[in-house]
């Protein structure tokens, strides 16, 4: 199994008086097809992490390699695109467009990946089919629940083929049916050779992971599965 993610000895510290060690001394790995949840209270560094692993932002130590490629020494234009080509987001929020319908949200998500304009809508619309939405195509996000808004959401991350699904507290906003049906979402995902690093607050769907990552003051540590 070849690395997606690899971070070695990944450090970030914010420059406040006095400064504040936000991540520490940080290695992971993540390998490709892997399912990797990464749990701990606020404050503990996750959304650092997040910020880190999507190419938001920069550590200032240590080195972060995605899919081998050495992201801290690439420029502001060439992480951008690396980080639209090979990276899916998915949000605890579902940032969908109230006035277009499914299909068209899903297509968004390849205004940011370079995708031929060419079978565009085919690939939205395949894309919403492996989230079992294929039933929707034609309805507007306020006409869907909570659950299926997020698979929208997750067809969307994924219409771009990325190396990397990332998902920051993807049931956040979720009830406890419609949790467990993302969470069985994931699975098939995974199983499907996806690679998922899930960051969440949440142990129960920390352990539906085939790796647990606790964090805590910016360290991480690797937890019972």
């Amino acid at each position: 199994m070849s690395d997606v993610i690899v971070l070695d000895r990944l450090g970030r510290t914010f420059a406040t008086d006095p400064p504040v060690p936000a991540l520490v001394d940080v290695g992971l790995r993540v390998g490709r097809g892997d399912y990797v949840s990464i749990v701990g209270p606020s404050g503990s560094g996750k959304s650092t992490l997040l910020n880190i692993l999507g190419l938001l932002d920069l550590p200032d130590t240590g080195r972060y390699c995605l899919e081998g490629v050495e992201t801290t020494e690439l420029d502001d234009t060439a992480r951008t695109a690396l980080r639209g080509s090979r990276i899916g987001f998915v949000f605890q929020s579902f940032h969908l467009l109230p006035h277009r319908d499914v299909v068209d949200n899903v297509m968004l998500g390849e205004v940011y990946t370079g995708g031929d304009r060419a079978g565009r809508r085919d690939r939205a619309i395949a894309a919403l089919d492996r989230v079992g939405m294929g039933h929707r195509h034609s309805f507007r996000p306020p006409r869907l629940s909570g659950g299926e808004r997020q698979r929208v959401a997750i067809a969307r991350a994924l219409v771009g083929d990325p190396a990397l699904l990332l998902c920051d507290e993807p049931t956040g906003n979720l009830d406890s049916t419609n949790t467990t049906a993302i969470l069985h979402l994931f699975d098939e995902l995974r199983a499907g050779g996806t690679t998922l690093v899930v960051i969440t607050h949440d142990a129960s769907v920390s352990r539906r992971a085939s790796r647990r990552i606790g964090i805590t003051d910016g360290r991480l540590t690797e937890l019972a599965a």
